[in-house]
């Protein structure tokens, strides 16, 4: 065997843990996104509603823009809502929506 085979089959174990792992991570924030934007659309009703399904359809949307599918756009939408004294919902709904889109997609992704 070569050395190239060798660690071919060393690595690909790790790799398959890696990737796993890595899907059960984002499946378990996605069911968490979820459970909060749910929560917060009925806390602060029917605008709040719209924007998180709005911006949960942003990467089907805009599918060729690579920025639509970026995680760290819509989680800095929350940081700064966190942060800032803003007080509108909709626009944290939204940033939910977005990342909980995202965390979908990357759970279910096919590698």
């Amino acid at each position: 065997m070569t050395a190239m085979t060798a660690m071919n089959h060393t690595t690909a174990p790790a790799l398959a843990v890696l990737t796993w792992t890595r899907r059960i991570a984002w499946g378990a924030l996605t069911l968490f996104l979820a459970a909060f934007a749910i929560f917060e659309a009925q806390k602060y009703g029917l605008p709040t509603t719209a924007a998180a399904i709005a911006f949960f359809a942003v990467p089907d949307l805009f599918r060729r823009h690579r920025w639509a599918h970026l995680a760290s756009l819509p989680l800095a939408v929350l940081v700064l809502y966190t942060v800032t004294p803003v007080v509108w919902p909709p626009l944290f709904t939204a940033g939910l929506g977005w990342l909980t889109r995202i965390a979908i997609t990357r759970t279910l992704r096919r590698r």
